[in-house]
């Protein structure tokens, strides 16, 4: 039996104002396989899953969805025809301000088919159901503002999954979930393509990428740069055609650090935690890495004076450090490029200039009167060096691609000598071409600072670090130079399986060694 398409998209157009974002789009979409889809940011991606569920409307070409025309007037519509899309920014689709077991129900709530009275009973019982065939352990009753960005990730994928679904399509939906979390989605996803629901998936992580895809599609500048299909699927190429180039980069040329910046000795993060000691040093980027939950934002925090360590001691530069604001961080040179830069980065309505100069308006101010030239020259600089695409530096930060923004996010802090610069997922739903100009920045502007980055994605770590540690059950358990390192022992530590945290033979004046 010949392969069924369920989706068909032939010669999409669509731009806004002298803009062209899709320029004659084809793609097919499969029943029965997952066809992911790569782009760099600002390759078209957002805007082409927007005119398939009825966010946008196309300047040209046409859908076929079942062998019928395809032309949804608005999201509900696509919805009730089988179109169920999980979009990237996670708020798109959850209510914050609503408690787990209305946002789960809310579309039998609403539209068509919607019952006159609220059974709250009835909403629960339903709710209960749907968490349950995601393998959701959440209270229903709980807000879902105040859950943490994995579960509000769960509860928009579980929203979605309620839906009978004929087309999936899946934005960036892992960027945020644990590996367990991940692992549930994907059997989820086995699922429906077994079922012959056809899926689109949009995603950077190799690692889901060579879990889940049958086919991936590349698309460059608006256009599909290729398309990739057969029992031995060729990643390399699918990042080349999505590129526009080579994607081979040669081994990190490993820095050894110049001197201590910052040491640890006995820290602990938890009451049930083994305590550690830690030293980073001049001129060096360390990676952080590990499972979700298992201790980084925990360390990140008690580094930038979010939060206290247990126990422990630090000091920065042969000095007492025990920063008990981000103020105090900042004030010692302590800098971090936090994660989910939506809430806690980014100033909607606010430009490129003002976002970037925000931690340092004193040094931008003469007696108190801020410089707005200063600020601009600053921006310029930094949209330069970091290769940000925007008009000016004038542009409202909210206009930017997704990676964009992140480059903005980064620049602020390079913008500013630092001892130490924190990032904690700096790459999270960042492309592929985005991370690796962040990541030549970087180690390009390492210089006499300390350098860490928390990360989940071990071939992130690979790209960008001198050392790679390894964190599980809030404390480290390995430590490997970044020159042909034991890829078992790393995965295996990842994983849990540890006894106890070896010393680094190679690295011995940058040790890290559980007490």
């Amino acid at each position: 039996m010949g392969e069924t398409t369920t989706f068909r998209i032939q010669g999409i157009r669509k731009s806004f104002g002298p803009v062209r974002v899709l320029d004659g789009v084809d793609l097919s979409i499969p029943a029965g396989k997952v066809t992911v889809l790569m782009g760099a940011n600002g390759a078209g991606k957002s805007t082409l899953v927007r005119i398939i569920s009825g966010v946008y409307f196309a300047d040209d070409g046409h859908i076929e969805f079942e062998g019928a025309r395809f032309e949804p007037k608005t999201p509900a519509e696509a919805l009730r025809s089988g179109v169920v899309t999980v979009h990237q920014n996670i708020n798109d689709g959850v209510v914050a301000d609503l408690d787990v077991a209305t946002n789960l129900t809310l579309d039998r709530l609403s539209g068509r088919g919607a019952r006159w009275f609220f059974n709250p009973s009835r909403v629960r019982r339903e709710a209960k159901l749907a968490a349950e065939r995601m393998g959701l352990d959440l209270d229903m009753s709980a807000k879902v503002g105040d859950l943490s960005l994995a579960d509000r990730q769960m509860v928009a994928i579980a929203r979605a999954m309620m839906h009978e679904p004929r087309l999936m399509i899946l934005d960036e939906p892992t960027s945020s979930l644990s590996s367990a979390e991940a692992d549930r989605l994907f059997s989820f996803i086995d699922g429906l393509r077994d079922n012959g629901v056809a899926i689109l998936y949009i995603s950077h992580r190799m690692s889901d990428i060579r879990r889940l895809a049958d086919r991936i599609v590349a698309l460059r500048d608006g256009r599909i740069a290729g398309t990739f299909d057969g029992p031995e699927l060729d990643y390399e190429g699918a990042v080349d055609a999505m590129l526009g180039r080579s994607s081979n980069q040669s081994q990190v040329d490993v820095k050894p650090a110049k001197r201590p910046i910052f040491e640890a000795s006995d820290l602990k993060l938890a009451t049930h935690a083994r305590p550690f000691s830690l030293t980073l040093g001049a001129g060096e980027i360390v990676a952080v890495t590990g499972l979700v939950g298992v201790g980084k934002s925990a360390l990140a925090e008690v580094l930038f004076g979010l939060a206290n360590p247990v126990a422990g001691e630090m000091q920065l530069e042969g000095r007492p450090y025990a920063p008990s604001t981000p103020g105090a961080a900042i004030a010692r040179g302590v800098y971090m490029v936090a994660k989910d830069r939506g809430v806690n980065g980014i100033v909607p309505g606010f430009p490129i200039f003002e976002n970037m100069s925000l931690p340092f308006l004193r040094h931008f101010s003469n007696l108190s009167i801020l410089s707005r030239s200063r600020e601009r020259t600053n921006a310029r600089r930094q949209i330069e060096e970091l290769g940000i695409v925007c008009r000016t530096e004038r542009d409202d930060l909210s206009t930017l691609s997704g990676g964009n923004q992140q480059k903005v996010m980064v620049g602020r802090w390079l913008a500013m000598p630092s001892r130490l610069l924190i990032l904690d997922e700096p790459f999270q739903g960042v492309d592929i071409a985005a991370r690796r100009d962040i990541g030549s920045k970087l180690r390009q502007s390492a210089g006499d600072r300390a350098t860490l980055v928390f990360l989940t994605e071990l071939d992130e770590a690979f790209e960008i670090a001198d050392r790679i540690l390894v964190m599980s059950e809030h404390t480290v358990v390995g430590e490997h130079v970044n020159q042909n390192p034991d890829i078992d022992t790393l995965l295996s530590e990842i994983a849990g399986k540890h006894h106890h945290a070896p010393r680094t033979q190679d690295s011995p004046e940058s040790s890290t060694e559980p007490a």
